[in-house]
């Protein structure tokens, strides 16, 4: 099933027939890993009708090198990767990377094929060809890990030789609560496991489901211990034994894993084969399936979440990228330019000879090398690949922007927005929510339906007489803009072997079955899941309250306090704006916290607050330092005293104390008294008499102060 290109990339060393070795031989073999350099769908089409997936860059290095560092850092000394769509650049890309120098521990062969049309005919052909003598990891090119699999494969080599072969695969699980932005929801799965011996009896993906089925004879199987999970994350990493590459030869309805999967527990008894886990609780293990997926893994990978790898590291090992590392997860590559008064305001990841105007504003964002970036610009959650232009003026908000596109003057990319390869927008264009642009013509897509994957060969050059009789619509790309409109009728073509063409990621329904049924809760068992991200807010902020109290207790100095909540912020993802609301809210209520059955009165809520004001001052200072965190802090400081509006008569004396340890600024106090009423109670705030007085002092004193100036 393999080409000729396939058979002569291999070495004739590392491809020693497997069978018949024994155990002694078996545990001296190499590990080896199958890489699948190919998702076998078109999720993220039209994008991929440019670059194949695994290529894609995510951190600014491309997908398959995670996937590749992540195997080598584990201990794979042999790796098989296995290619199909645009299987020359994938060849080219290894070729040229350090997974193919002499030196690398890893040894790398690529096997490419125009005939792969799923997993199945991979491992039908690595059985064909006998290529794995042993033990094998087997995983997509679009996996970002740095999980150790060291003890999974122990518990794997030890399960096999004491029930003589019985456990064909091991499949690794991260502990993730459902819903959390690292679960991708299409994959959420539901299964059954026997305590004990870690066996999966049952395992069956949710996709929208309200009710699950479970077969009786899965309690049935001689344990007395199980668990139904659906708080695991499935890493798409399988540890295999060799007959996994058999039993897909002998069954040709095998196309995916979740297909070998349902087989396996199925003809259990019959066939013997079982299937086991391995839970881990640390550790970060993702498969990059959708654009939703992306956003979240790109965010974490700057956010430190993949250590050791990190931007820094230049774990590619490629000449001249090399990037600096400061406060707030902000990296800039060299040559690097910035503009007078723009912010990196954090976890932003910039590549190297890229230019940044004056005035921008770029948060949570990743840009590429040798980008232009004009003046006036905002960014938050943009995905900038490489020799991208952008004119000023421009506003980018959760979008993805790919090679050589161009941004022009005035446009607005709303979230989830996709610019493919060489598109050019605008001037003075908002495009909606969703909206995705390319150079290939939807069209393509209906003359390419015959043969779902063309080779290279046949890929170049397709439809491009037709393509160049298409006009540019002035009123979807702008007026200098070019490129084609994708409809959302063209990517969402669902069926149920493929979830969805969404580049975001399915949005999941219920079943037809629950549709009839009354949406609220039943009881218990049916009760909605809060969401995660408030959780992890909650928590970080029971945390900043003892790490607080800690302090006090230990008389712990401020800057290790600092250090403590710099940490909690980036164990549970949490912005710096959340940060100086939560701190102002957790000192605020500290006192009445410290007594909660009694009824303090404003005199003694001062008494109580003003020295931990005084003690904690550099805490604050080292979080209130722009003109929006001084409003962050007044609006966490409004916010405590609406809700406590017996302690109105206590708010001057906070205020002004917090004005004098030079906590907030006076401008700043002054613009949020003017501009900050937005309900009647905060209109009623704002005429207590003695915080007018207050207001007015400060007036008076910037007055004169200006008057002294002049």
């Amino acid at each position: 099933m393999a080409s000729k290109a396939g058979k002569q990339s291999r070495s004739s060393s590392g491809f020693s027939g497997r069978k018949g070795s024994g155990e002694q031989e078996e545990e001296e073999q190499p590990l080896q890993a199958v890489l699948v350099a190919d998702s076998f769908n078109r999720r993220f089409f039209p994008v991929t009708k440019d670059q194949p997936r695994a290529l894609l860059p995510l951190g600014n290095a491309a997908m398959i090198d995670y996937t590749l560092e992540f195997l080598t850092s584990t201990g794979v000394q042999e790796t098989f990767v296995f290619c199909c769509w645009m299987a020359s650049k994938i060849k080219d890309h290894l070729l040229k990377s350090k997974w193919c120098r002499p030196s690398s521990p890893n040894t790398v062969h690529i096997i490419t094929s125009e005939l792969y049309r799923s997993l199945g005919d991979v491992l039908r052909d690595v059985d064909a060809k006998s290529l794995v003598r042993s033990d094998f990891v087997l995983v997509y090119g679009d996996v970002v890990s740095n999980v150790d699999i060291s003890r999974a494969l122990q518990e794997h080599r030890h399960r096999r030789k004491m029930e003589k072969n019985i456990s064909v695969m091991t499949m690794i699980f991260k502990e993730s609560s459902p819903g959390h932005r690292s679960r991708c929801e299409e994959d959420d799965v539901v299964l059954a496991m026997d305590s004990k011996s870690q066996q999966i009896l049952h395992y069956q993906k949710t996709q929208g489901r309200k009710r699950l089925h479970f077969p009786m004879n899965i309690f049935h199987s001689g344990s007395d211990e199980f668990e139904i999970r659906h708080d695991l994350l499935d890493s798409h990493i399988s540890i295999c034994s060799p007959q996994v590459a058999e039993l897909f030869t002998d069954n040709f309805d095998y196309q995916t894993r979740d297909d070998f999967v349902r087989g396996i527990l199925v003809n259990e008894e019959i066939l013997g084969n079982q299937i086991h886990m391995h839970v881990t609780r640390d550790g970060y293990g993702v498969r990059v399936s959708n654009l939703l997926m992306y956003d979240s893994v790109s965010s974490d990978f700057v956010r430190r979440w993949f250590y050791p790898l990190t931007p820094e590291s230049n774990f590619t090992d490629q000449e001249g990228r090399s990037c600096t590392y400061s406060r707030h997860n902000v990296y800039r590559g060299s040559g690097v330019s910035l503009g007078h008064g723009s912010q990196m305001v954090e976890n932003v990841l910039i590549g190297c000879d890229t230019s940044i105007g004056a005035n921008c504003c770029i948060s949570n964002s990743v840009i590429g090398d040798n980008c232009t970036i004009g003046d006036n610009v905002i960014l938050d959650h943009a995905y900038i690949w490489n020799d991208v232009h952008i004119a000023s003026k421009v506003e980018i908000r959760q979008s993805v922007v790919c090679d050589k596109a161009e941004v022009k003057e005035g446009v607005t990319l709303n979230k989830q927005c996709v610019l493919a390869y060489n598109v050019a927008i605008g001037p003075n264009v908002s495009l909606p929510e969703g909206t995705v642009v390319s150079m290939h013509h939807p069209d393509e897509e209906e003359e390419e339906d015959a043969d779902e994957f063309l080779s290279d060969d046949a890929e170049v050059g397709q439809s491009v007489d037709k393509t160049k009789q298409k006009v540019f619509n002035p009123a979807e790309v702008g007026a200098e803009g070019k490129g084609y409109l994708w409809k959302a009728s063209i990517l969402d073509n669902t069926d149920e072997e493929e979830l969805s063409q969404c580049l975001w990621g399915l949005v999941l329904n219920p079943d037809p079955e629950s549709d009839s049924e009354n949406s609220e809760p039943d009881g218990p068992d049916d009760l909605m899941i809060p969401s995660p991200e408030m959780d992890d807010v909650k928590v970080f902020q029971q945390e900043v309250l003892g790490t607080l109290q800690r302090g006090l207790e230990e008389n712990i100095g401020c800057d290790n306090l600092v250090l403590e909540i710099n940490s909690l912020k980036y164990a549970y993802n949490i912005s710096l704006k959340e940060v100086m609301q939560i701190l102002t809210s957790v000192v605020l209520e500290y006192p009445l916290q410290q007594q909660p059955h009694l009824n303090l009165t404003p005199s003694q809520y001062v008494a109580l607050l003003l020295p931990l004001l005084e003690k904690w001052a550099p805490v604050f200072k080292n979080y209130v330092k722009r003109a929006q965190d001084h409003l962050d802090c007044l609006a966490a400081f409004e916010e405590h005293f609406l809700e406590q509006e017996s302690y109105w008569p206590a708010m001057v004396k906070v205020l002004m104390n917090m004005y004098e340890l030079e906590i907030l600024e006076e401008e700043i106090i002054l613009r949020w008294f003017s501009q900050g009423a937005t309900t009647d109670k905060s209109r009623r705030l704002r005429k207590n008499q003695g915080l007018q007085k207050f207001i007015q002092w400060l007036k008076e004193a910037e007055e004169s102060s200006e008057e002294d100036g002049e």
